[in-house]
């Protein structure tokens, strides 16, 4: 059967600051229509959310996407599988991607199927040689699929499994030079994982190739006790906190400038409020991409004289 033809003439996620697109958000966005007055040129949206061909979400989002880059965040393919990936949901996820010509596609480092019995959660998996190789099957699954390349996203974790005998961040520079898959660095996973599990995020940043970074995501984190430790928490429920923001300064110095995201899923707060959270990461995009900017002025203006 034929690719339905998409909507729109594919919109590449530019290197700016962008929020995740929520169900208290959607109308705001869709009712705006050609005419969206947001200080964000893009949004990320979980593509699960709009596979029912031709019903009210993803007529709003082909809407929403005809002014501004969209990029989809997937929750359900489950990376780790063991028994592969779920060849309706890969099919659903194509015909939905030929719709919509989303900029960017990213999923996570996780699993969530077994048996054909879908878990509402993304659980962690042990970077062994095993695991490697499975992740690398169904990446390369994933991606003839599509016919598009995937980002995939690094973990947050609360723990480190004893088998673990690959560094993560080795293992998701070896899934991109085995696969050909960029990497979406998430800012937020990267710090909690260091706290609870005592490692420099400097190092982690080492290992990653810079090249295959195509997106970072930005969210906030709880703190819990367990155990009579403190634990970090992954929840998306509060405003970017400060080391986070430090970090992400530290990325974009390595790495130079890429499309930033708000991820804000929990306790959501007025929109306004989003794009506020927006605004301070698109400063320190702007802060970055002055650095990167003045090194030729200075060059151009020696040649001059």
């Amino acid at each position: 059967m034929a690719a339905a033809a998409p909507s729109t003439l594919p919109r590449p996620v530019p290197v700016a600051a962008g929020v995740g697109l929520r169900e208290p958000h959607r109308e705001a966005f869709v009712a705006a229509g050609g005419s969206i007055p947001w200080p964000i040129p893009w949004i990320e949206i979980h593509p699960e959310n709009y596979l029912v061909p031709g019903g009210p979400r993803l007529a709003g989002i082909l809407r929403v996407r005809r002014d501004m880059a969209v990029s989809c965040h997937g929750v359900g393919l489950s990376l780790g599988s063991a028994g592969g990936l779920d060849p309706d949901h890969l099919m659903r996820l194509r015909a939905l991607y030929d719709r919509l010509e989303p900029g960017l596609i990213s999923e996570h480092l996780s699993w969530s199927v077994t048996d054909a019995t879908y878990l509402n959660d993304l659980l962690p998996l042990p970077y062994t040689e095993d695991s490697l190789d499975r992740v690398r099957r169904n990446i390369d699954h994933a991606q003839d699929a599509f016919g598009r390349r995937i980002l995939v996203e690094n973990p947050a974790a609360c723990l480190a499994f004893a088998d673990s005998a690959i560094p993560e961040a080795e293992f998701l520079a070896e899934l991109a030079a085995r696969t050909g898959c960029g990497l979406l660095l998430d800012v937020n996973n990267l710090y909690v994982s260091s706290v609870n599990l005592g490692f420099d995020p400097s190092v982690w940043l080492d290992a990653i190739p810079a090249e295959a970074v195509g997106e970072l995501h930005l969210a906030g984190h709880a703190r819990m006790t367990l155990g009579g430790e403190e634990l970090l928490i992954d929840d998306h429920g509060s405003a970017v906190g400060e080391p986070v923001m430090a970090l992400c300064a530290e990325v974009l110095d390595r790495i130079g400038p890429r499309p930033v995201l708000i991820e804000w899923d929990n306790d959501l707060p007025p929109l306004d409020g989003l794009l506020a959270e927006a605004g301070r990461a698109q400063r320190l995009l702007d802060a970055r991409m002055r650095q990167v900017q003045t090194p030729a002025k200075i060059v151009e203006v020696h040649r001059a004289g």
